[in-house]
């Protein structure tokens, strides 16, 4: 009696436990990009599950499923702004670092939606401090590898002193821009504002 090689065996199917929900992830995209949207239009105060469910397509169960209340999934959407930071500029000098980076930055921040979140958000975070604790992470955390990063660079190429305060460096490079783009909003930049602010910056670190 012949005996027949084994056949390979096809490893077994991991089938997902009983009762557990499958989460598409085009699914959960529609959802955060309605959750800014919907900020945007009503604010976080009148947000409510019914109308992110409603402008993304979908049931409520679908957000419930990924998040118990609006206020984790709003922290969870914030908090994600610190993990994309902004691209890391590259041109062989400070200043054109710093332009390159503030031009980024003054299209994010001028963006619709973002100027009608940001503004929203801060004035929760005054009550909330889950909210103040994620806004301070994205906000802070998103500029900081990139502004380190510039000040890093500077320092290899001799334009910085080495040991400079990339805590106040940080303070200098960011915070002009954010005055003007969030606290005063300033419905458009002034011809030439870019450069001269990063020219003023570039100066100001070599200060320090």
């Amino acid at each position: 009696m012949t005996t027949k090689p084994d056949e390979p065996q096809q490893p077994p199917r991991r089938r997902a436990p009983a009762g557990a929900a499958v989460l598409r992830q085009d699914v959960t995209e529609a959802i955060r990009a309605a959750v800014f949207e919907e900020l945007a239009a009503v604010g976080y105060a009148r947000m409510s599950i019914e109308g992110i469910a409603r402008r993304a397509g979908v049931g409520k169960t679908a957000v419930y499923r990924r998040w118990r209340s609006k206020l984790h999934l709003v922290l969870d959407i914030v908090s994600a702004l610190a993990v994309q930071g902004l691209p890391a500029p590259d041109t062989g000098s400070l200043e054109g670092d710093l332009r390159l980076l503030y031009e980024v930055t003054s299209r994010a921040l001028r963006h619709p939606v973002a100027s009608q979140v940001i503004p929203d958000l801060q004035a929760e975070a005054a009550r909330n401090p889950d909210i103040a604790e994620a806004m301070q992470k994205a906000l802070r955390e998103g500029q900081d590898g990139v502004a380190t990063g510039i000040v890093t660079a500077a320092e290899r190429r001799g334009e910085l002193r080495e040991g400079i305060d990339h805590d106040l460096a940080l303070d200098l490079i960011s915070g002009p821009l954010y005055w003007r783009s969030v606290v005063i909003r300033s419905p458009k930049l002034p011809k030439g504002y870019l450069d001269a602010l990063a020219r003023a910056t570039s100066e100001g670190l070599k200060a320090l």
